[in-house]
């Protein structure tokens, strides 16, 4: 006679929570094709599919217009990011001296986040309120125009080579002189609405 062990019974490991985040990078990285930064919380890279507009939300309003109706903008507390083709960061000095801004640059409040930056993952968008959701956080960023999975977001992006009517891009210089004016009247004003100190 044989001796038979029973077989043991297997009890799987415990599944690990999923994390919410987990979703949305996946919606980033394979609907989109944009790399995410690793660790928390969740950022978007810039540098290699868009670059990045960091505006006053004033001027960008101002300045949605110069956009196309496919070109994502976000919103992050008083500030707007505006999504610009790639190499447009490296670009935005010349611009702005070719412009005659460039004596001014430095006071304009407007950012350029290019090769190296990064920005924080809005909500994958249909994940707000009525979703069945949670809602982001007071403050966090949020898509005030969504990219499409299955466009290609990156010929909707202003870009350079837009000038003269080439291809249906924005025109990048006619986008950058109108936020650099209107970052200057946000400036204006608000230097004007303080009182003045009298020693």
């Amino acid at each position: 006679m044989v001796d038979t062990v029973p077989p043991v019974a297997t009890v799987p490991l415990p599944r690990r929570p999923l994390d919410p985040d987990d979703g949305r990078r996946h919606w980033y990285e394979n609907a989109l094709g944009w790399r995410t930064v690793p660790g928390e919380p969740l950022r978007l890279v810039t540098g290699l599919r868009f670059d990045v507009l960091d505006v006053p939300v004033e001027a960008g309003v101002a300045a949605l217009w110069r956009l196309g109706p496919d070109s994502p903008v976000a919103v992050r507390g008083d500030r707007m990011r505006l999504l610009v083709a790639a190499g447009s960061a490296e670009e935005l000095p010349g611009l702005l001296d070719w412009l005659e801004w460039g004596a001014l640059a430095p006071e304009l409040d407007l950012l350029a986040l290019g090769e190296g930056g990064h920005m924080e993952a809005p909500p994958v968008p249909g994940t707000g309120p009525g979703s069945g959701r949670p809602r982001p956080l007071q403050g966090a960023a949020v898509w005030l125009r969504p990219p499409e999975p299955g466009c290609e977001v990156e010929a909707s992006l202003p870009t350079l080579s837009a000038v003269g009517g080439v291809g249906g891009a924005p025109d990048l210089v006619r986008l950058v002189d109108t936020v650099a004016t209107q970052c200057h009247r946000v400036r204006l004003r608000r230097s004007c609405a303080q009182p003045l100190a009298f020693s």
